[in-house]
């Protein structure tokens, strides 16, 4: 793994995780446009581009943006691998609180209500549910069955309490590191595995709900992923139950 950029800024409070792959059409607007919008956001904050294994232009892109934007910076992850990438823009961060998004997300709104959670002592971790009552997700049918599937699995197999694990969540880092930790699956299924361990070890979590309009279409079709998710279950539930993958 390679950084942007290597020093630590002690003045940031929030650190926006955002994991990218092959985003080269979306990656310079989606940054640009995040950061006029955190105008309106009262916190310091950096944003970390969490690139892995691009083969187009995302690495120079992201490279631009950090030589051009103070609070922007990049790291490289060598192979194309979601939960590993976000794994190490967390371990990398350096605010109090860190906010995990998707770059064709950059949902602003969603950041404003997990902060005053987080801040006001409510819960350590908020979790941005595409599926609970009140959200409203305008993806596409097949995507959102996709969802409702890998979320029932994961009640049946492991308990699991919500109903979301995927996609945006904030927690405060101080709590959370050593969930983070604690993780042994990565890819699609981190991020599940993440909540889920949280919730399993009495750290308090609240759900709110989101609107989900995305700005481009998935960068991994859905069906080439299945496979792999399945047999990341697989490891996710050996890990949980047996702690071991």
């Amino acid at each position: 793994m390679t950084q942007g950029k290597n020093e630590k800024d002690t003045q940031v409070q929030i650190s926006i995780v955002i994991p990218v792959y092959n985003e080269e059409g979306i990656l310079r607007s989606a940054v640009t446009d995040l950061l006029e919008a955190m105008k309106d956001i009262d916190y310091a904050f950096e944003i970390i581009l969490a690139e892995n294994g691009s083969r187009d232009e995302t690495p120079q892109i992201a490279q631009n943006l950090t030589d051009k934007y103070k609070s922007v910076r990049w790291i490289h992850v060598d192979e194309p691998n979601y939960g590993l990438a976000l794994r190490t823009g967390i371990m990398e961060s350096n605010g109090s609180f860190v906010i995990c998004d998707e770059i064709d997300l950059c949902d602003t709104d969603f950041y404003r209500s997990a902060l005053e959670i987080l801040a006001s002592g409510q819960a350590d971790m908020v979790v941005g549910s595409k599926a609970m009552s009140g959200a409203d997700d305008r993806r596409p049918m097949m995507r959102k069955a996709a969802t409702m599937v890998i979320n029932q699995m994961l009640k049946v197999l492991l308990g699991f309490q919500g109903t979301d694990t995927h996609g945006l969540k904030a927690f405060n880092r101080s709590a959370i590191l050593p969930v983070v930790e604690e993780c042994l699956v990565d890819r699609d299924l981190f991020a599940s595995e993440l909540v889920i361990r949280t919730e399993r070890n009495g750290i308090r979590v609240i759900e709110i709900p989101v609107k989900v309009v995305e700005k481009r279409a998935p960068s991994i079709n859905l069906l080439k992923r299945v496979p792999n998710v399945l047999m990341n279950l697989g490891r996710l539930v050996m890990a949980i139950r047996f702690n071991k993958v």
